[in-house]
C-alpha cells in the first residue's frame, strides 16, 4: 500500500481539485466515491477502481480491508486522517474513496423507458430521481444543458449507486428527443385535466420532469403527447419534484405488473 503525506503530492492536489470543484470533474472525467456501497456498486458493474484511497484509521476496517482485497487490481493509496477529510465530500468519512472515470451513457437505441429532466438544479432532487428511476427500471435518463451535474458529489450521495444502473446523458435537446421518440411522451403539469392514474402507461414510455420551481417549459409541454397531473386532496399547491417523478415511475411499475 502507498503512503502519501505531503499535500503537494501531484496525486493529492488532483484529488483536492476534483473535491472542490466541478469544472475539474468534467476537464479530467474523474469522479470520487465516498464509501464502501458505493465503491461496490461501481465494482459490480465496471470492475475495479482506478484507485482506492484510504484514510489511516480506515485500514482498520474491517469491511474497507474486505473491499481492498475486493479491488485487487486497484491502486491502493492510504493517507493521513487530516488530508483523507479534505478531500472526502462528507463530514464524518467511513475511511475509503475511489478514484473512477466516468462512465459514459450507452448509445440510446430501442428505448422502452426513460426519463427526460428539464432544468432540475437542486443536487439532491436530482440524485432522489435517479435512484427512483434506477428502481422503477428505466434505462436512459436525459438531462438538459441546465441541470445540476450529475457526477457532483451530492447528487451521487443522494442516488445510492442508481449512476451504476443507468446511462445517464447530459446536455441534451430534451425538445429534439422527445419529437422522435417512439412511444408516449408523457408531461407533468399542475394543470393537466388527466390524472396519471388515469393514462395508460404500458409499452415505450418517456417521462418529463421540469424544474423544481418553473416545472416544463411550454416548449417541452408542446412536443408531449399527454399531459397528466397528480392529484392532491390536501391543501398543497405543489409536490417536490423528486416526489412527484417516484409516483409517475411506479404508476409504470404497477401498472405493467397488473
Amino acid at each position: 500500500m502507498k503512503k502519501i503525506t505531503s499535500r503537494d503530492n501531484p496525486l493529492y492536489k488532483t484529488l483536492h481539485k476534483l473535491a472542490a470543484s466541478t469544472r475539474e470533474r468534467k476537464k479530467l472525467g474523474l469522479s470520487l466515491l465516498d464509501g464502501v456501497h458505493l465503491i461496490e456498486m461501481y465494482q459490480a458493474q465496471y470492475g475495479a477502481p482506478k484507485t482506492l484511497l484510504v484514510s489511516e484509521s480506515g485500514e482498520s476496517n474491517v469491511e474497507i480491508q474486505v473491499l481492498v482485497k475486493k479491488c485487487g487490481e486497484a491502486e491502493i493509496i492510504s493517507l493521513p486522517d487530516a488530508m483523507f477529510a479534505e478531500i472526502s465530500p462528507v463530514e464524518t468519512p467511513v475511511g475509503v474513496l475511489a478514484l473512477i472515470e466516468t462512465p459514459k451513457p450507452k448509445p440510446a437505441h430501442d428505448i422502452d423507458f426513460c426519463v427526460m429532466l428539464e432544468d432540475i438544479q437542486d443536487p439532491g432532487n436530482l440524485g432522489s430521481i435517479l435512484r427512483s428511476a434506477a428502481a422503477a427500471g428505466v434505462q436512459h435518463v436525459f438531462l438538459s444543458a441546465h441541470c445540476a451535474f450529475p457526477w457532483s458529489p451530492k447528487v451521487i450521495r443522494a442516488a445510492m449507486g442508481a449512476h451504476f444502473l443507468l446511462s445517464i446523458h447530459e446536455g441534451v435537446d430534451l425538445s429534439r428527443l422527445a419529437l422522435s421518440f417512439k412511444g408516449r411522451v408523457v408531461a407533468t403539469s399542475l394543470a393537466a385535466p388527466q390524472s396519471i392514474y388515469q393514462t395508460d402507461l404500458r409499452g415505450p414510455v418517456a417521462l418529463l420532469i421540469g424544474n423544481e420551481g418553473a416545472g416544463l417549459s411550454e416548449a417541452m409541454l408542446e412536443v408531449a403527447t399527454t399531459q397528466v397531473s397528480i392529484p392532491m386532496p390536501g391543501k398543497m399547491e405543489s409536490l417536490n419534484a423528486a416526489a412527484a417523478a417516484a409516483i409517475c415511475l411506479f404508476e409504470r411499475v404497477r401498472q405493467i405488473r397488473a
